[in-house]
């Protein structure tokens, strides 16, 4: 078993677009921990809004103010791609009642599957407590920029926009 490191954490999801809710969780976070590595995770099954590479690079131009983290793809287990960065902490975000009995379940299939990994749930701030990329697919095609904006990142906002346009 390697050498976890308390110190580092992962922050891992499908960023697919970032909001500005996983935006309020990253910033957060990254106080909280000397490096923080956003994994975003590839599922090969599923047809997202963007490809890994673009949200990889969406989720690089909302953080460039945040100097101590990484963004990293991943396929498979979280909890074997927070093992293979030495990680010690998973940190996951959580809305209020929508997702807490899904990341509980997940929570403890995680503790079975590797016992020396912490979960911590962080919520968004109020306003953005809501906010998903379920969410943004959903109202995109009708949104304005101005809408959207209270959702996402600026760049995001202008991703989505020509995303959605063609």
């Amino acid at each position: 078993m390697p050498n976890l490191s308390p110190r580092i954490a992962v922050y891992p999801g499908s960023f697919d677009p970032i909001t500005l809710g996983h935006l309020n969780v990253i910033e957060r976070a990254s106080r909280l921990f000397d490096r923080l590595i956003i994994g975003v995770g590839i599922n090969i099954e599923k047809q997202g809004m963007f490809a890994p590479d673009e949200r990889v690079a969406l989720i690089r131009e909302a953080t460039a103010h945040v100097e101590n983290i990484d963004i990293d793809t991943f396929q498979g287990l979280a909890v074997d791609f927070v093992r293979k960065t030495h990680a010690r902490v998973m940190v996951r975000g959580v809305r209020p009642i929508t997702d807490i009995a899904g990341e509980l379940t997940m929570m403890m299939a995680n503790r079975r599957l590797a016992p020396d990994i912490e979960t911590l749930f962080m919520l968004a701030d109020g306003e953005l407590a809501h906010v998903s990329s379920s969410l943004i697919k959903q109202i995109a095609a009708l949104a304005s920029e101005d809408e959207l904006a209270k959702f996402l990142p600026p760049s995001v906002v202008k991703a989505v926009r020509r995303k959605v346009a063609g």
